[in-house]
């Protein structure tokens, strides 16, 4: 009796501990347009795009992000992730899921996993292993760094790095180090949701990579000035 009893008040306090649980950690869900500008330079100028949407409470979440490029009205390059993030430290996640690397062809799809968080520093981090089929893998690396000028005015330097395994021509990218990205952007917080900005964009592609580039009468590096918003809801 006294074993039923305690099954019997333990079911009892289940649902009651789980509405308590809910209440302490609600379900939430923010927007963030990390980038949202007008690149003009050398060649083509582009519309280029960093958005990232969640759903989840303070630990688990599920994110779907999108970033890329279009050039003279045409999608030029892209990539979409939908991950599930798990925070294991205060200040450090770890995530998994999906990535498409979208061109206008072919598309290579990947298994992701990684972490994203805070370095010492301040600098924020995310490093991202790719696997994708018949031995396809790939590193990504990308890293920013907000530096406060006054109460309002931030300067932020970020680089973004691309690794692969394995040449793949199709794809137009090579074994080793593919491509390195790094802009510096000034914002002006007119309220922490909106943000305009103006700055500096660089790309270059390496070794194989750039040589590809090269066959297709692509530049391998192209500097931009840009012009842009960031908001987040």
């Amino acid at each position: 009796m006294s074993r039923l009893t305690g099954w019997l008040l333990a079911a009892a306090l289940l649902p009651a501990t789980g509405l308590a649980h809910m209440k302490d950690d609600p379900l939430l869900a923010g927007l963030t347009v990390d980038r949202l500008e007008w690149r003009e330079g050398q060649g083509a100028d582009a519309l280029a795009f960093a958005i990232d949407g969640w759903l989840g409470r303070d630990l688990h979440k599920l994110h779907l992000n999108t970033e890329g490029e279009r050039v003279d009205g045409d999608f030029h390059k892209g990539k979409v992730q939908a991950l599930y993030s798990q925070a294991v430290t205060p200040f450090w996640d770890i995530h998994m899921g999906w990535q498409g690397d979208l061109r206008p062809t072919p598309d290579r799809h990947w298994l992701a996993m990684g972490v994203d968080g805070l370095a010492p520093g301040w600098i924020a981090l995310n490093a991202t292993l790719l696997i994708g089929d018949h031995g396809r893998t790939g590193f990504g690396l990308d890293a920013d760094y907000d530096l406060r000028l006054t109460r309002r005015w931030v300067l932020t330097p970020a680089v973004e790095a691309r690794l692969y395994g394995h040449n793949d021509p199709a794809a137009g990218s090579g074994s080793g180090l593919a491509d390195i990205e790094a802009g510096l952007r000034l914002r002006y917080e007119i309220r922490p949701e909106f943000s305009p900005y103006i700055g500096v964009h660089h790309q270059r592609r390496y070794g194989n990579t750039a040589d590809y580039a090269r066959q297709r009468g692509e530049r391998v590096s192209a500097t931009s000035l840009v012009v842009g918003v960031r908001l987040w809801f």
